[in-house]
């Protein structure tokens, strides 16, 4: 049979990938150590666990509404109010299948075939792929490493053409942890309005912050940028939910009636007992959270310790999520006869010491690689140890 011309075009996730091929290499018995996961090694809250048990016991194992159940969407915009300072009302809320889903179908709704949409480098894997499948054209900025990977309200505008349709945010940011500032958000959000660009502003890891760092959602900032963005965020990373799959998008009305539009065609309506427990989640006890924030804290210091002691890694201390974003230039240029780039020397990593990264390719950049530090002290003491190894051969 032979495949749509769009999924040939699709670019595997290299997250997935080298987590899939750590777990085929432990169950080969194989003592490997993962740097690659994008999720907390956290199980989920007991409370939460307990509400989608109550909701199957009750009953609550049957379609609900498309764009989520009313509890959920009151629940959700009564936390963008509380937290940030946003005031939606329920029918401008949408719960979907994670923040993964609500970015595709915002893409989806959104964009025309040939619209442009500007992504910032570093950026999530999936955002290019999900951009393309839209029929749309991904334009990618480079967030220079002198100011911490961020762009410039100069290196937007001039990225801009009549097909710009969409500027894509994401602060605090995967792969680097890096969070634009008040002043930066106003900045860009000035080019985004005078241009009329819409923003989407991913803010899944707004609540795993460190050193007194600060999240400010840019659609708080003015009543033209709140009208003008769609917030996405969802429970997944702070309340080690991955597998729940649950997200969220918030903003203008006949934006959030279209993504419920396509989702009644395609998944009909997030998992029932999974909109219950991320009821629980939202509104129930956030201890679970500051207790996992504080074991990332700690997690973040050991390794930017071992860093610190590793010759030629570069890093900017990550003000958010739960990776490091590492320039290794230096070291894949000179160790064992020279690698062309970080992905053959990760490949080798892998290979010779069994440790996974990911390599800075899936992110936009060649020198650098990701680790997520989302995994035990003795983890991270054992992987960085052997990295160590490998790089002063």
């Amino acid at each position: 049979m032979n495949l749509s011309e769009r999924v040939r075009n699709i670019s595997p996730s290299p997250t997935l990938a080298i987590t899939a091929k750590a777990k085929e290499m432990r169950k080969q018995g194989l003592d490997v150590v993962g740097f690659g996961a994008g999720e907390p090694d956290f199980n989920t809250p007991h409370h939460i666990i307990q509400a989608a048990a109550e909701a199957m016991q009750k009953g609550f194992t049957k379609y609900t509404p498309a764009g989520g159940i009313p509890e959920l969407k009151q629940a959700i915009a009564e936390k963008l109010e509380q937290d940030n300072q946003l005031k939606y009302t329920a029918d401008e809320v949408v719960v979907t299948a994670g923040a993964k889903h609500a970015l595709y179908n915002l893409f989806q709704v959104l964009c025309e075939p040939g619209d442009e949409v500007i992504i910032p480098v570093p950026y999530w894997v999936s955002y290019p792929e999900q951009v393309k499948l839209a029929g749309a054209v991904p334009v990618f900025i480079e967030g220079k490493e002198e100011n911490q990977f961020k762009i410039t309200p100069e290196q937007l505008e001039a990225a801009i053409t009549p097909r710009t349709k969409i500027f894509l945010l994401n602060s605090p940011s995967n792969p680097t942890g890096m969070i634009y500032s008040k002043q930066e958000l106003e900045a860009l959000g000035e080019v985004c309005l005078r241009k009329g660009l819409v923003i989407i502003s991913d803010e899944i890891y707004e609540k795993l912050l460190y050193d007194d760092a600060a999240h400010i959602s840019i659609a708080s900032l003015s009543p033209e940028l709140k009208a003008n963005t769609i917030v996405v965020n969802g429970v997944s990373k702070p309340y080690a939910m991955t597998g729940w799959r649950i997200g969220y998008a918030a903003g203008p009305k006949e934006v959030i009636k279209a993504m419920e539009r396509l989702s009644s065609h395609s998944t009909s309506n997030p998992t029932s007992i999974a909109q219950y427990a991320a009821l629980a989640a939202i509104t129930g006890t956030q201890e679970p959270l500051e207790e996992m924030k504080r074991h990332f804290a700690e997690r973040r210091r050991k390794m930017l310790d071992w860093i610190g002691r590793i010759p030629g890694f570069k890093v900017f201390p990550p003000q958010g999520a739960f990776y490091v974003y590492i320039n290794i230039k230096s070291t894949y240029q000179t160790a064992h006869g020279r690698f062309a780039n970080a992905d053959e020397w990760a490949k080798a990593l892998l290979e010779q010491e069994k440790v996974a990264v990911v390599p800075g390719s899936g992110f936009g950049t060649k020198d650098h690689i990701r680790l997520s530090y989302a995994t035990s002290l003795e983890q991270i003491d054992k992987g960085m140890e052997r990295i160590a190894r490998f790089v002063q051969g």
